[in-house]
């Protein structure tokens, strides 16, 4: 089971965004789909968020389903992602996009739609990959990662249940926002790469509304 993978996941965001401390998303997360089953509605999903709020308190697990880190462990993403481990390191990044993002605004008593926290999730993805890539290959910017994300993916009808226009909205909105970072971060230059740390921080921060207000009219 590849733990390790989530805490530089975590990590990563935390560095990217920079954040504060949140908690650790290993002492949350939940493996074995029987016990999702027993808990939720969502047993076709490989990652899932499950919040529960009783009064001012809100609790948090993450479910990764186990073959999925297995199979991280077994094709480690930071030695190596490849088009084989790819999809299992964005399920793991998504999921822990998730839960950084909802603990975060947690912290502010901000509440957060579920557009927004997909659409958050696909730019997470997108920076991740694209910080990993890059790292991997000399400092190359993986223009093909747009491609791979955004134009040649599906959704599953079966895990969206119903909600196959909010998710792909939230990506849509996402490949646009993507779109303007990667003609940033392409640069290769010290200035573009702090203009597009700039405005990733500035985008995290921002509500749902005020994200796709952003996107609409820059991207």
């Amino acid at each position: 089971m590849s733990l390790a993978m989530l805490t530089s996941l975590q990590e990563a965001l935390a560095e990217i965004y920079d954040l504060p401390a949140t908690p650790d998303v290993r002492e949350f997360l939940l493996t074995d789909r029987e016990h999702l089953a027993a808990i939720s509605s969502a047993r076709h999903c490989d990652e899932q968020l499950l919040l529960a709020e009783e009064g001012d308190t809100l609790a948090m697990s993450l479910y990764i389903d186990q073959k999925v880190l297995s199979r991280l462990a077994g094709q480690d993403p930071l030695a190596a992602l490849t088009h084989e481990n790819l999809a299992d390191y964005l399920t793991a990044a998504e999921g822990v996009s998730h839960f950084v993002y909802v603990a975060w605004n947690t912290g502010f008593d901000k509440p957060v739609t579920l557009l927004e926290l997909e659409l958050q999730a696909e730019v997470d993805k997108y920076v991740l990959g694209a910080w990993l890539l890059s790292a991997q290959n000399g400092g190359r910017f993986p223009r093909e990662l747009h491609r791979v994300l955004f134009e040649r993916t599906r959704i599953d009808p079966v895990a969206a249940a119903g909600r196959e226009g909010l998710y792909c909205m939230a990506s849509r909105y996402a490949a646009r926002f993507c779109s303007r970072m990667a003609a940033l971060l392409e640069r290769r230059r010290l200035g573009a790469m702090r203009e597009a740390l700039t405005e990733l921080r500035r985008f995290y921060r921002w509500g749902g509304a005020r994200k796709r207000a952003h996107i609409e009219r820059f991207a």
